[in-house]
């Protein structure tokens, strides 16, 4: 037996050739412990685990409306492009976020559309210290680049604008190659560490600075896709619409840049 220290959530662990596998939970796809597991199955097994289906959401969260849900992967731990839920189905990205309205079962996903940007938005509680912009900026370039494995080429910006920062992660898909890991697996894991709830095994994220523990008030995740969402209107939270708006900002914004700069 072995322990997988990248995922708590897992059974039959065994060496195969000097690698820790196990069985993840929910949907018994073998993972290779050295990786990270993919979002899809941990999502899977979070479901298996929570008995209420539904886990604890910050009250103004809108970039994931739907929350937790039980997702249907493909063998090699990727989301279907298509989920259902009973006679209700919709169209998920990489990340595995709703990207139509629900439909029927008659819904049609052609393509699991890549995320190819993903923002992490955290606000910091009031400190005591103030926070020194460069070590916060090394000390999140080297957690996730060695806690999470990205490589640091996907890693497009760390912005500090207090109490706010903003990490900016960003992949397509012919960047990505096979062996690299998918910011979506990374946001997840990270996500999940900045909230208390952990995946690894036995290794809690440290985030002192200063002998001051730095603590979150709210965490929010932004995706944007290779194809811009399907909603209607008529079906979208004002909030989703402001998402959709900055983004299409933030797009504008970078365009604009790039002119002035290349006078």
């Amino acid at each position: 037996a072995c322990i997988c220290e990248k995922n708590k959530r897992v059974t039959n662990c065994r060496i195969e050739n000097g690698v820790c596998w196990c069985d993840s939970v929910g949907s018994g796809v073998s993972v290779n412990c050295n990786k990270l597991t993919s979002k899809c199955l941990l999502m899977k097994a979070e479901m298996k685990g929570s008995k209420s289906g539904r886990r604890e959401k910050p009250k103004d969260a809108f970039e994931d409306t739907d929350g937790l849900y039980d997702p249907e992967c493909e063998n090699t731990g990727v989301f279907k492009a298509k989920q259902c839920n009973g006679t209700t189905c919709w169209c998920v990205n990489t990340a595995g976020v709703r990207r139509t309205d629900k439909h029927d079962a008659d819904l049609k996903c052609d393509q699991l559309v890549r995320t190819i940007w993903i923002i992490i938005e955290m606000k910091h509680a009031e400190r005591n210290a103030p926070l020194d912009t460069e070590s916060l900026k090394r000390f999140f370039k080297e957690t996730i680049t060695s806690r999470y494995m990205l490589d640091g080429r996907y890693i497009s910006s760390i912005l500090y604008e207090k109490p706010y920062i903003t990490i900016d992660l960003k992949q397509n898909s012919s960047e990505k190659s096979s062996g690299d890991v998918d910011i979506a697996d990374v946001a997840y894991y990270f996500e999940k560490d900045v909230k208390g709830d952990s995946i690894f095994h036995d290794n809690l994220l440290n985030m002192s600075f200063g002998n001051e523990r730095l603590n979150f008030e709210k965490t929010s995740v932004y995706y944007v896709d290779e194809i811009p969402p399907e909603f209607s209107m008529k079906s979208l939270t004002p909030g989703l619409i402001a998402v959709i708006v900055v983004v299409i900002v933030a797009i504008v914004a970078g365009i604009v840049v790039l002119v002035s700069s290349n006078k």
